[in-house]
């Protein structure tokens, strides 16, 4: 049997998880991006019992198709920009498609519908994030950033992170170093 948890991922919440599922005397197989897989079917009673443990936890137990499938997106979309090694070569949309089993129209509508942002908005945002954090702690310029992270040009990437943020990439880094500066010194 298969549940479908809201969760950040992180090891933190893998653990919570996987605690919760013990204190009920589940055994499960695998735990990992908001996909729970367990070994039996679980009563009603032990299925509310871990809703509501979750719940005292900030996790939630999905229900709902229509979330379930949402939580998947987002989890192959962060799994993508943030954990991979590589964004995929193929564009993202036939990724996401082949990921899921679904056509991509179906879940673009859907993601849409249920977030008020399309796929495509939030991974930008995702990508956003990312370049902030190699901005930061990695020895990548930014023409290694915008290549790593599959754009067009450094000034594509500085566009769209102008667009989000309201700054350039350089004073983005420039103000984050500083402030890190100055908490050094104090």
């Amino acid at each position: 049997m298969i549940l479908y948890i809201k969760y950040m991922v992180s090891l933190r919440c893998k653990i919570l998880v996987k605690d919760e599922l013990i204190k009920l005397g589940l055994h499960y197989v695998i735990v990992d991006l908001g996909t729970v897989e367990i070994l039996e079917n679980i009563t009603q009673q032990q299925h509310d019992e871990l809703k509501k443990s979750l719940l005292k936890s900030g996790l939630e137990l999905l229900d709902d198709k229509k979330s379930i499938l949402i939580e998947k997106i987002k989890a192959v979309i962060i799994e993508m920009v943030h954990y991979a090694e590589e964004l995929p070569v193929t564009n993202y949309s036939n990724y996401i498609s082949d990921k899921l089993g679904y056509d991509y129209t179906y879940l673009s509508n859907t993601f849409s519908e249920v977030k008020g942002v399309n796929i495509q908005q939030f991974i930008i945002l995702h990508k956003i994030e990312k370049v902030k954090e190699l901005l930061l702690y990695d020895d990548l310029n930014l023409t290694e950033i915008a290549y790593k992270l599959h754009y067009s040009s450094v000034s594509h990437l500085s566009n769209q992170f102008k667009k989000i943020t309201g700054l350039s990439p350089s004073y983005f880094k420039k103000i984050k170093m500083k402030r890190s500066g100055n908490l050094e010194n104090t």
